[in-house]
């Protein structure tokens, strides 16, 4: 037999033991990818990995294109772990790890520096078999930001959903699948990392179970794909993280900003106050130096307040001998101090001076030759080491006398007394300076005591004038309701007394015509009793006729007068026949206030009352009635004239 013929059964028998592998699901994964690396042992098979006829038999056995493989090396030997066991069907050795293999997740592509070995990938409905490893990779557009759709074309014709599913879902959660009938189809994942290991199944090819038809197989082209939806949350998500940035870099910006100083309150006399004893106050005078400078600058000083700011500027005047006393404190505690460190500094080198005698004691023979080596050796460095601070500590003592000597003058030169006599009157010089100064500070203390008086004066004299203007106008205002409630009074007291008066004139004329009436009784009955006594009994009934007429005739006379009596002037009569005619318009009645109101339109200085009391007094014309109930109640006045015609 000859050797392409031991090669062809090679790869038969490959084939079977793939499908063997296919229809048993319960085989491990482990073979299956032992089988899928066809890492075989020289020992076992005859057949060179490099020969490529046997993997043209094989591929064509497998239904598929042997595509450049004249002589090339489709696997390299070093890839062929050596130590495989076909009774066990498993690796004795190191397998090599498959990608695709379940519980695992795909990893991202290798470098391109290395060679990529892609390896057959089983699944239960489906295999994918590797492309040629020497051919060029597969072509890939320009990947969009935020991509997480990708293009996959080449799909066999019978391929479904599920299928596309359960090879891609390896990749990672699968968002949606948009399947085409023109054999490619869109996969939207979850991240985009798992776009990447979708890229990685481009070129591979696929077939369905172990069908060799055209429509059960196909040469997958995985690509980048651009989505709106993938873009919107890539924008999104830069919106959000520069959002965050901008939110950062403010809050840096915050952090590194002086904070702001605090708030000047406005010029008022009382905060004038208030800062004028914060500027007496040492402990205050900072702060309140800083908004008196603030109320100067913002323009506050006026006529009015040139006083008040005088004396605040007088105040912070006074703290300049307190601020050169204290410096001159301050210059004496930094000369003690220096006087110390310098003391301290002679007592450290005395001691140091100390360490080196007993370094040089014990360097000398007699004590010297009974310490060791090593004692030695030590006693020398720590000898030498002492030496050299206590030089470094003369060299800066000796550095601070020089500053001492150059502070000096150089007056030095000069002859002593006429130092002396400078000396003096510089002395002197100084002390009437001081003088001067205490006295200017007291003149001036003075003068913002005089200004504080003045205004004290001014402001009790303000606060007590307004107090006297406060309890006069509560007394003026008190006198004022007294007054009107005095008024109402009195215009009440005279309403009254009119109508008293109006009684009285009525009871006057009513008494005086009884008395006339009595008086004509009398004389008609003196009359009578004389023709009584004149002409016998017979002519009593007619005189008593003539009596009740002429009683009759009085009353008659006396309703006259009283007609007469209501009415008294021509605008009483004015008034009663525009009432007449107001009330003959409303047949209903009307009340006193739409009376009143319609009347005040004529003649403003008529009142509810005047008109009342007129209706009151011609009850014949005219008449009140009362409609409504409860809270309703109301007194309607009513035009009867003719009615009382008819009576009368």
């Amino acid at each position: 037999m000859s050797q392409c013929d031991n090669n062809a059964l090679r790869a038969v028998s490959i084939v079977k033991s793939t499908e063997q592998l296919q229809k048993d699901p319960a085989q491990t994964m482990a073979t299956a990818d032992a089988l899928g690396s066809i890492a075989i042992d020289a020992t076992h098979l005859t057949m060179s990995v490099t020969d490529p006829t046997a993997w043209a038999t094989a591929m064509n056995n497998l239904g598929m294109v042997p595509v450049g493989l004249a002589g090339q090396q489709l696997v390299s030997d070093s890839l062929c772990v050596p130590g495989f066991d076909p009774n066990l069907s498993m690796m004795t050795g190191i397998t090599p790890i498959n990608p695709m293999m379940a519980g695992m997740r795909l990893l991202p592509p290798p470098p391109t520096q290395l060679p990529i070995v892609k390896e057959i990938i089983h699944s239960k409905s489906c295999t994918l078999f590797p492309p040629n490893p020497n051919l060029p990779p597969p072509s890939t557009r320009e990947r969009p930001p935020g991509c997480k759709t990708v293009f996959v074309g080449g799909l066999p014709e019978n391929s479904t959903d599920e299928i596309i599913q359960e090879v891609f879902e390896q990749c990672g959660e699968i968002a949606a699948i948009r399947k085409s009938k023109k054999n490619f189809c869109h996969i939207r994942f979850s991240e985009e990392f798992m776009v990447d290991k979708a890229i990685y199944l481009s070129g591979y090819r696929m077939r369905l179970g172990s069908s060799t038809d055209k429509k059960d197989s196909g040469r997958l082209h995985v690509d980048f794909a651009q989505a709106r939806d993938d873009f919107y949350e890539w924008e999104c998500k830069q919106r959000m993280l520069a959002r965050e940035e901008r939110h950062r870099r403010k809050l840096e910006v915050d952090e590194l900003r002086p904070p702001s100083p605090p708030a000047i309150m406005h010029y008022s006399e009382h905060e004038a106050t208030v800062l004028t004893e914060k500027l007496k106050d040492d402990n205050k005078f900072t702060e309140a130096i800083s908004v008196l400078l603030s109320w100067i600058e913002r323009g506050e000083v006026n006529r009015r307040t040139a006083n008040q700011f005088y004396s605040m500027v007088q105040s912070a005047n006074s703290h300049v001998r307190r601020l050169m006393n204290e410096k001159a404190v301050h210059e004496d505690k930094m000369e003690e101090a220096k006087e110390i460190y310098k003391t301290e500094l002679l007592g450290v080198l005395t001691q140091f001076e100390q360490i080196v005698a007993v370094f040089n004691a014990s360097s000398r023979q007699k004590a010297w030759d009974h310490f060791s080596k090593a004692q030695r050796k030590n006693i020398d460095i720590w000898r030498k080491h002492c030496e050299e601070l206590r030089n470094a500590q003369s060299e800066q003592l000796m550095g601070i006398r020089r500053e001492e000597e150059m502070e000096m003058s150089d007056d030095d030169s000069c002859d002593i007394p006429s130092k002396k006599a400078r000396v003096e009157d510089s002395a002197l010089a100084a002390q009437a300076y001081a003088l001067k100064e205490e006295n200017d500070s007291l003149r001036w203390q003075l003068d913002a005591y005089r200004n504080e008086v003045d205004l004290l004066k001014q402001d009790k004299g303000l606060h007590s004038r307004t107090e006297e203007s406060l309890t006069k106008d509560q007394q003026l205002q008190f006198l004022q309701q007294t007054m009107q409630n005095m008024q109402q009074q009195l215009v009440a007291m005279q309403e009254e007394l009119n109508n008293k008066k109006s009684e009285l004139e009525k009871a006057k004329e009513e008494q005086t015509h009884v008395n006339a009436l009595v008086n004509v009784l009398k004389e008609q009955l003196k009359n009578a009793k004389d023709v009584a006594d004149a002409n016998n009994h017979d002519y009593l009934p007619k005189e008593n006729g003539t009596v009740s007429v002429a009683v009759f005739n009085h009353d008659k006379e006396k309703d006259s007068d009283k007609q007469s009596q209501a009415l008294k002037s021509e605008k009483e009569a004015l008034l009663i026949g525009i009432i007449s005619t107001f009330l003959n318009v409303h047949p209903f009645g009307a009340n006193i206030e739409y009376l009143w109101s319609y009347l005040q339109q004529l003649d403003s200085r008529i009142s509810a009352n005047e008109i009342e009391s007129l209706l009151m007094r011609l009850p014949r014309m005219f008449k009140q009635e009362f409609t409504g109930v409860g809270a309703t109640l109301e007194k309607r006045w009513k035009f009867c004239a003719f009615e009382g015609i008819k009576t009368a």
